[in-house]
């Protein structure tokens, strides 16, 4: 299924330096109706991001020039755009540190282009949505946290806090549940979308920023709480 044509194609930036994984993927994403550029060096990539104009960034982990880490790194300085990271190591460590510096994504080489173009639809639907479940003109209260649906903002004790997209997806998700179970499987299909291929990883890294920016003591949580092999808590004291 294409991409309506009464809006503008949705633009994928595409760092990738193999020339024949590039052609591959730009194919397979021009022919379901994305625009797409690519750049085969970190350099390259980081001054198109830089550019404007792009909706998500698709972004190898190893890159002549500098690494994928580093121009990872860098677009958060800027910008919030979803960033779905290529590598070719399937070590936890590697994906962990794509997703702490803020990656929204990984996937591990060799992967299916069909499930890359769902990861990419399910992150562009939920980039351009305010909240993953609706109403808006609402704030969310509990404990010190109040989230603001229509104005996207976040406070902890009257202090506003920046939380990315997803970051702020999964609170509201969390706290439309006060005191009660989420489930790892229900977050990730709010958050994430239902085609969301990946493992629970993503997740756990995400709820650990979370609890980073919302928590006094992020080692040890009073409102985002763990439930031991089942999910999460947002608890409201």
């Amino acid at each position: 299924m294409g991409i309506p044509t009464d809006r503008r194609p949705p633009r994928v930036l595409l760092v990738e330096d193999e020339a024949g994984l590039a052609d591959s993927v730009k194919y397979s994403l021009e022919s379901e109706g994305f625009e797409v550029t690519v750049t085969a060096t970190g350099v390259d990539g980081l001054e198109s991001a830089r550019a404007g104009g792009v909706d998500l960034v698709i972004l190898d982990l190893m890159l002549p020039e500098m690494s994928g880490l580093d121009v990872c790194r860098q677009i958060r300085a800027f910008s919030d755009v979803p960033i779905i990271m290529l590598t070719a190591k399937d070590s936890e460590a590697d994906k962990v540190a794509g997703l702490e510096l803020g990656a929204d994504d990984y996937m591990t080489k060799p992967f299916s282009m069909r499930e890359l173009i769902a990861r990419v639809r399910a992150h562009l639907r939920r980039s351009t949505r305010g909240g993953v479940l609706g109403d808006s003109n609402e704030v969310l209260r509990g404990g010190p946290i109040e989230l603001d649906i229509d104005a996207h903002e976040t406070r902890v004790n009257g202090r506003e806090v920046s939380l990315r997209p997803k970051e702020f997806d999964l609170l509201e998700s969390l706290m439309r549940r006060k005191n009660r179970l989420a489930a790892r499987h229900t977050l990730i299909d709010e958050v994430w979308g239902s085609s969301y291929f990946g493992d629970t990883k993503t997740l756990d890294v995400h709820i650990k920023r979370l609890r980073e920016k919302l928590e006094d003591d992020s080692s040890n949580p009073r409102h985002i709480v763990t439930v031991r092999g089942l999910g999460y808590k947002f608890v409201d004291e």
